[in-house]
C-alpha cells in the first residue's frame, strides 16, 4: 500500500455515506442500528433480543437487514427506510477541511450508499457537503439490491456513465470494496477505532487492523488522506 498514491487518472470520486463522510467514532450510526431493531421487533412481533439476532443475521447474509426482510418476509421497504433514517443529525459536525478537499477534487464526485437517497441528502446537507456532489445513488436506485452484490455497482456506473478505470471508491465496509476493485476502481478503506465487536465479523466497519487484497489504501482520516488540489 502506497503512502503517496498516484491519483492522476482519477476522474470519478465515489464516497460511501455512513461512517465514511463522517467518522464512525461519533457513533451516529448507532441511532439507525437501534431503530432497525425496534422496527423489526414490531414488524415481526419479536422481543428486542430476537429481533436483533434476525437483524444481524440478515445483514450478514443479504448485505443489509432490509434486503433480508424483503426477501424472507416480502416487506415493503418504504416504511422501514423512513423509520430508521428519522434520526438526530446534531451528533455530526461539518468539517470545513473535508469540504475544501472534496470541492477541489478534479472530475465528478458521487455518493453511493446502502441507505436511502433521502438519508444521503439529509446527512450530506447537514455536513455541508451535498452541493459538492454530481449525483447520489441510494438503495432504491439499485432496485433494493445492496452492496456488496455486483449488480448495483454495474447499475451505478451505467447511470452515471462511469468508466471504473477512472474511478476511486471510498468505503468503511471492507467487503463492499471487492467488487469495485475487480471492476477496475482504486479502493480506499476508511477505518476508525470505534468498537464494532457487537456486529457480525463479516459486516463490521473497518478497523485499523483490517486487511484485504482488494484494498489499495487505508486511512483513518479522510480529510487528511485526500490530496489538496488548487
Amino acid at each position: 500500500m502506497s503512502a503517496a498514491p498516484d491519483l492522476s487518472h482519477i476522474r470519478n470520486w465515489i464516497f460511501d455515506l455512513d461512517n465514511t463522510l463522517y467518522s464512525a467514532s461519533v457513533s451516529f450510526f448507532d441511532q439507525i442500528d437501534r431503530k432497525m431493531t425496534e422496527f423489526i421487533s414490531r414488524y415481526l412481533a419479536l422481543n428486542p433480543t430476537e429481533a436483533r439476532m434476525i437483524q444481524k443475521d440478515y445483514l450478514a447474509e443479504y448485505g443489509t437487514s432490509l434486503s433480508g426482510l424483503m426477501a424472507v418476509h416480502g416487506m415493503d421497504p418504504a416504511e422501514f427506510l423512513e423509520y430508521v433514517h428519522d434520526v438526530d443529525l446534531s451528533l455530526l459536525a461539518p468539517e470545513p477541511k473535508l469540504r475544501q478537499k472534496i470541492q477541489a477534487l478534479p472530475g465528478r464526485k458521487f455518493i453511493y450508499t446502502n441507505g436511502s437517497k433521502g438519508h444521503a441528502r439529509n446527512v450530506a446537507q447537514h455536513l455541508n457537503l451535498f452541493d459538492l456532489f454530481d449525483g447520489s445513488f441510494g438503495i432504491e436506485d439499485g432496485d433494493y439490491i445492496p452492496k456488496p452484490k455486483r449488480s448495483p455497482y454495474i447499475k451505478f456506473c451505467d447511470v452515471f456513465d462511469i468508466d471504473p478505470n477512472t474511478a476511486i471508491f471510498f468505503e468503511d465496509g471492507v467487503r463492499n470494496l471487492e467488487v469495485p476493485k475487480h471492476m477496475g476502481m482504486a479502493t480506499v478503506l476508511v477505518t476508525s477505532d470505534a468498537d464494532w465487536s457487537h456486529e457480525p465479523e463479516i459486516t463490521r466497519p473497518a478497523s485499523t487492523a483490517t486487511q484485504a487484497h482488494y484494498v489499495d489504501f487505508v486511512t483513518d482520516n479522510l480529510s487528511n488522506w485526500l490530496p489538496l488540489y488548487s
